[in-house]
């Protein structure tokens, strides 16, 4: 099920203005109402949704219509409303705490493969036909087009949502990071310091196309980063741990709270007894789940599919060739319930799906916004995605993980006699063209003689992806998607992402010193 709000309770509540202490600024313009709330439960209808942006039918058609009126091949307009609340607990008080609120309308016409693009924050029909003449034009024969009649097209609910942010107020958020401070500290007495951040963020989309597609959406994100600082003989050590997703309130279980501590608190403690290897080429083995960074970083960019129509990706010449051993499969997917990476629908308003990257070792698609998908002449992947509405869309990942394999953790990590398990990463940098890295193991253990031993500190490891996807030589069979998920940056824009892995085997990486 969707955000507990009725439709009776949307509209009772946005006349009273309790639903939400959202007032919309006076430069979003006369045409937007002054208090919104939550059009997030089953029974809330695409009219609920222009109300909500105070658009129509008529006016999103006659835009459309100005963006294509010098020759376009498509035009796309797309409505939002997010608001982003953060709050950081350090030392048990509140050292930040803002909310944003962004409000506006984008628009973008075709031309081939070339983009017209342009947005406003103030949601009028004459700011939109004057943003949608700038995005026009990209066209120049004159010859303009329009919109067939738009329908209404139904979308899943990957993304349920039992208590939404909404309702959900500041007092409670800092009232649980008291809670997380003080349980920390109480686990070990070298424990001295605990850093927390609480981000939510709730948006309400709707996107229009000028071949006559319509959806809403509404989209949900919670998380909370807790870092620790331990002190020992005057030696100071932090690390940290994150949890959440595409989630309502009610997904900060007790137990997932207490997992959260826990593991910041290991990883903390664990670096008094770190070593830092000796660089040079060696077996790694990467833990299942948030080392995915790793594929998501150095192989997963290489997929999407504008750097491969632009002959940037090393995958360019790769589909239908193998590029991995047979028990490798990676999937990009868009559906995984409630994970930081799902979408109901992505930004161009096409359906999202399972996207096989690579099968039984073979690559078999690229990831495809519409561009790419014309361009070679496939259908989307339902991969085009956006920081906002100030931005156009780019091919990008979702969540991307490789599927199990046919080997026990246990069994990898016994086939190793010297070597690194790395459990995560940070400062993670990728060359997209070649495919080359580095990324700092901010969690990881000696393999000696099969076992796990001392904890890692202060390294990095070097190498190229796709020669990575070759020489991996054992898949595990649990996988796990990270519990925290991350933002992805590309072409200056950020999006919310997941990311997973089974525990595999790497035959060789380089590692060396970061200290």
């Amino acid at each position: 099920m969707k955000a507990k709000i009725t439709r009776r309770d949307f509209l009772k509540k946005s006349s009273t203005g309790v639903v939400a202490a959202v007032v919309i600024p006076q430069f979003l313009g006369p045409g937007v109402s002054r208090v919104f709330a939550a059009p997030a439960g089953d029974d809330m209808t695409l009219k609920d949704y222009y109300a909500h942006f105070g658009v129509d039918e008529g006016i999103i058609e006659r835009t459309m219509s100005e963006a294509m009126s010098r020759g376009g091949d498509y035009c796309d307009v797309y409505f939002e409303h997010s608001v982003t609340s953060y709050v950081g607990l350090e030392d048990n008080a509140v050292n930040r705490a803002y909310s944003d609120i962004d409000f506006g309308v984008g628009i973008r016409t075709l031309k081939g493969d070339q983009t017209g693009y342009s947005f406003t924050e103030e949601v009028t029909e004459e700011a939109m036909k004057l943003a949608a003449g700038t995005a026009a034009n990209i066209a120049s024969s004159g010859a303009g087009g329009g919109p067939v009649h738009l329908k209404l097209h139904k979308t899943p609910d990957y993304y349920p949502v039992e208590e939404s942010w909404e309702n959900t107020g500041i007092d409670r958020k800092v009232s649980y990071l008291q809670q997380i401070d003080s349980e920390a500290l109480a686990l070990d007495p070298a424990l001295i310091k605990t850093r927390i951040w609480y981000v939510t963020k709730y948006s309400y989309i709707l996107i229009a196309t000028s071949d006559g597609r319509i959806v809403y959406d509404y989209s949900p994100i919670g998380q909370i980063y807790l870092n620790t600082t331990a002190e020992r003989n005057g030696r100071r050590e932090q690390n940290g741990h994150a949890i959440g997703g595409r989630v309502g309130r009610e997904y900060f279980t007790p137990e997932r709270k207490d997992d959260l501590i826990k593991t910041a608190v290991r990883r903390t403690l664990e670096m008094f007894e770190a070593v830092t290897p000796e660089p040079g080429e060696m077996p790694v083995v990467l833990a299942a789940g948030s080392s995915g960074i790793l594929l998501h970083e150095a192989i997963g960019h290489g997929m999407e599919a504008d750097f491969n129509r632009k002959g940037i990706s090393i995958f360019s010449d790769k589909i239908g060739e193998r590029v991995a051993e047979d028990f490798v499969t990676i999937i990009d997917d868009g559906t995984c319930v409630n994970a930081r990476g799902a979408l109901n629908v992505d930004d161009e308003a096409n359906d999202t799906e399972r996207t096989l990257l690579v099968e039984n070792g073979v690559l078999r698609s690229y990831l495809h916004d519409r561009i790419s998908a014309d361009h070679y002449g496939v259908e989307s992947t339902g991969s085009g995605r956006r920081q906002s509405f100030r931005f156009p869309n780019q091919p990008r990942m979702r969540c991307t993980y490789m599927a199990d394999g046919p080997h026990a953790r246990e069994e990898i990590i016994a086939s190793v006699d010297k070597g690194l398990y790395c459990e995560s990463f940070s400062n993670g940098q990728v060359y997209i063209g070649a495919g080359d890295f580095t990324f700092y193991v901010k969690s990881g253990r000696m393999i000696e003689g099969g076992r796990l031993t001392a904890p890692v500190k202060d390294i990095n490891i070097i190498g190229n992806g796709p020669e990575v996807l070759r020489d991996i030589v054992m898949v595990g069979d649990d996988l796990r998607l990270a519990d925290g998920g991350g933002s992805c940056g590309k072409g200056g824009q950020f999006v919310p992402v997941s990311l997973g892995l089974p525990t595999a085997k790497v035959k060789k990486i380089t590692v060396g010193s970061a200290g």
